[in-house]
């Protein structure tokens, strides 16, 4: 019989959302603060600022409820923007009404929405999203393991690490491919992603420790994935 959680389903629409959102927002802005760390400016796509915290509810995910639990809402939100995607395909082959023709346009269109709908930045999202997302939460849940629920942080950090590493340079390879990027840049912004996803995981670590121990006790859950099957093309819990 499968228990029933207060708090699981909310993890789950908020994990979703962060995921939808940062997505509009990588196709809509690139933003640079005129940084630079080794003559590397840190330039990086608008979805960075949000994103990293869909990584957090992906740890908070595994560390309480467990990898199988977490599985199935990788696989939503994978579906969910897979979903977004095509919308904003179809819509841009509409034809557009006249008034709005004037004030927005199907250039405006293209250039910002179009490009969450484009072939190249649609394929890098959610190549790196599954990759990184699946390999964040088999970290977390064998690290926990491993060190028997102690070293939160470690798991927490650890995961992170290895999850964004993955997800950023295939999402930026990816996008460079199909033109998304220039190539010039790529290695800036794999840079900047990087640093600054890992960055705000460290910072968030101890609001990650406060959620974690309240859900725990009023989900009365601390899985430990000692025998999961770590395969991620099941949706079985």
């Amino acid at each position: 019989m499968q228990r029933c959680y207060k708090f699981y389903d909310l993890i789950t629409a908020m994990f979703v959302a962060v995921l939808l959102i940062s997505n509009i927002a990588s196709a809509a802005k690139i933003v640079d603060w005129g940084v630079s760390v080794a003559g590397l400016p840190l330039a990086f796509d608008a979805g960075t600022l949000l994103f990293p915290v869909s990584y957090i509810f992906g740890d908070i995910l595994t560390e309480v409820y467990g990898y199988k639990r977490s599985r199935r809402v990788i696989w939503f939100g994978f579906f969910a923007a897979a979903l977004m995607a095509f919308t904003f395909w179809i819509v841009g082959l509409m034809p557009g009404e006249a008034a709005w023709q004037e004030y927005a346009g199907q250039t405006a269109y293209n250039a910002i929405l179009g490009g969450v709908a484009s072939g190249g930045i649609v394929l890098a999202s959610l190549a790196a999203y599954w990759a990184g997302e699946f390999s964040n939460s088999v970290v977390l849940a064998k690290l926990k393991v491993a060190t028997e629920g102690r070293f939160l942080w470690l798991r927490t950090i650890g995961s992170t690490l290895v999850g964004e590493g993955v997800d950023t340079v295939i999402f930026i390879v990816v996008a460079s491919a199909f033109g998304v990027f220039p190539w010039e840049i790529a290695v800036s912004l794999i840079t900047a992603n990087y640093i600054f996803k890992v960055t705000i995981e460290v910072l968030f670590t101890p609001l990650t420790y406060l959620i974690v121990g309240y859900l725990k006790q009023v989900e009365n859950e601390d899985y430990y994935d000692r025998t999961t099957d770590f395969n991620p093309f099941t949706l079985a819990s």
